[in-house]
């Protein structure tokens, strides 16, 4: 049984790794698409308050290749403690649902 659509969540250390992810992700078909944003991220990193410029990888995909993604994210990225999120779709447009079906796994 195929899983719901989602949208994940990945932030990247630059645009290069961005790059490699999105492309291992999208020629295995776990996604269907991958948005680009430059960000800056502010977070906790062993008791201390960090700053970074990161790359934000907005997916989209179902929730039943979660496993699959993580996987090969955890291949590709540079960080030992990536954090990718996956949040559910409610609602896709027809034909937006129609082109997730056919290109996803």
């Amino acid at each position: 049984m195929r899983g719901e659509y989602c949208q994940l969540w990945l932030t990247c250390t630059d645009q290069k790794e961005a790059d490699k992810i999105a492309k291992a992700l999208l020629e295995k078909r776990l996604i269907a698409c991958a948005k680009q944003v430059a960000i800056t991220s502010d977070f906790i990193w062993e008791g201390k308050i960090e700053r970074n410029n990161e790359i934000l990888l907005i997916m989209e995909s179902r929730e039943d290749l979660f496993d699959e993604i993580e996987a090969e994210v955890a291949k590709l990225h540079s960080y030992d403690s990536f954090v990718l999120t996956a949040t559910p779709i409610t609602k896709v447009s027809k034909k937006a649902q129609k082109w997730l079906d056919k290109e996803l796994n």
